[in-house]
């Protein structure tokens, strides 16, 4: 009975001084602290949680903080090392989360519906531009041809189901989005293929000269009714500032994706790059929609350029003026002219 008695005391004992030291733990530390804490996340620590990165391999917080855990960045950016807080950019942490739960949707959203509006408004006011075609000339030949389709039909699925996945929660989520998810990823290898072929295709032809600054001046011509002689060569600045975008940004849009797909690094570069390929989203869908408008709308009978290779001489010969002028020049008109026409 001694022996249980003592036990009894030793437990007792142990359970007071447990609690005790508890109580002065509290006194101690205090409060959970949920204050701005820039060495973590560069978050509320509360709101980190709910953030990107916990819970994948790119997870890891110092001691200390929420939760602490043992993530590990990925080579070769930092050799395998154990995350110590977020290096290098400080807080992208609340700039990613604020810009991605009030900005980015909404300004995909305002892109949708005001761009194809002012397009909508342009063709009732100023209407599509008509040119004699009934003398036309080859301007392009099959390879231009097939490798502008196949470098745009994965680029607009790659938009489209781009966007279907930032409006995800409100499409429903669930297999339509992961389908979306999963085209867009296959997507990308294809136009990257094509849009290589595409840049080394037509980069000459798309170097800025110093004839674009007068196209721009006067907006090519498209706020006027009457056709008039457009400073041009093969491609108009309007077409160059789109291929530019569509190469070179497309080829950004492809890294940064991949990046944030196989989440090939520490979680604040994934910020960074979400943040790049969202942003570089805005020009690629507003000039998407504005060169679809002027291939199918602007100007009447377009895109037989791009379905045949074939362009109205008097077409071309006002809205690409210097390329008419340096054709004529060189005596290549003639074997460009298309029988029967």
């Amino acid at each position: 009975m001694k022996a249980i008695s003592r036990l009894g005391l030793i437990v007792v004992f142990g359970l007071a001084s447990l609690l005790a030291s508890q109580k002065y733990d509290m006194e101690q530390k205090g409060a959970l602290d949920m204050s701005y804490n820039k060495h973590i996340y560069g978050t509320p620590q509360i709101e980190a949680i709910k953030n990107w990165g916990l819970g994948t391999h790119t997870a890891g917080v110092i001691s200390g903080s929420v939760i602490e855990g043992n993530g590990g960045s990925i080579e070769p950016l930092t050799m395998g090392q154990p995350i110590q807080g977020i290096r290098g950019w400080n807080g992208l942490g609340e700039l990613f989360t604020t810009l991605q739960e009030k900005y980015f949707a909404i300004i995909f959203l305002c892109i949708l519906l005001f761009v194809p509006l002012a397009f909508f408004g342009h063709y009732k006011i100023i209407g599509a531009r008509k040119y004699n075609h009934h003398s036309k000339l080859q301007v392009f030949n099959k390879y231009n041809i097939i490798v502008h389709w196949f470098a745009a039909v994965p680029f607009v699925l790659i938009c489209i189901t781009g966007l279907m996945m930032i409006f995800g929660d409100k499409l429903g989520g669930g297999t339509l989005i992961r389908f979306a998810r999963d085209l867009h990823g296959l997507s990308t290898p294809v136009f990257i293929v094509f849009g290589f072929l595409m840049f080394l295709m037509w980069v000459k032809d798309c170097l800025p000269r110093s004839y674009d600054i007068k196209w721009l001046i006067i907006m090519g011509g498209y706020l006027d009714k009457q056709n008039r002689i457009i400073p041009a060569h093969k491609f108009n600045a309007g077409q160059k500032m789109w291929f530019w975008i569509a190469t070179l940004g497309g080829g950004v849009m492809a890294f940064t994706g991949g990046v944030m797909f196989f989440q090939c690094t520490d979680i604040n570069t994934l910020r960074l790059v979400a943040i790049v390929h969202n942003v570089l989203g805005f020009a690629v869908l507003a000039l998407l929609i504005t060169h679809i408008y002027m291939a199918a709308f602007a100007i009447e009978g377009a895109m037989e350029a791009i379905t045949n290779g074939q362009m109205g001489e008097e077409e071309l010969s006002m809205l690409h003026s210097y390329y008419y002028e340096e054709l004529k020049a060189k005596g290549k008109l003639d074997s460009m002219r298309v029988a029967g026409h």
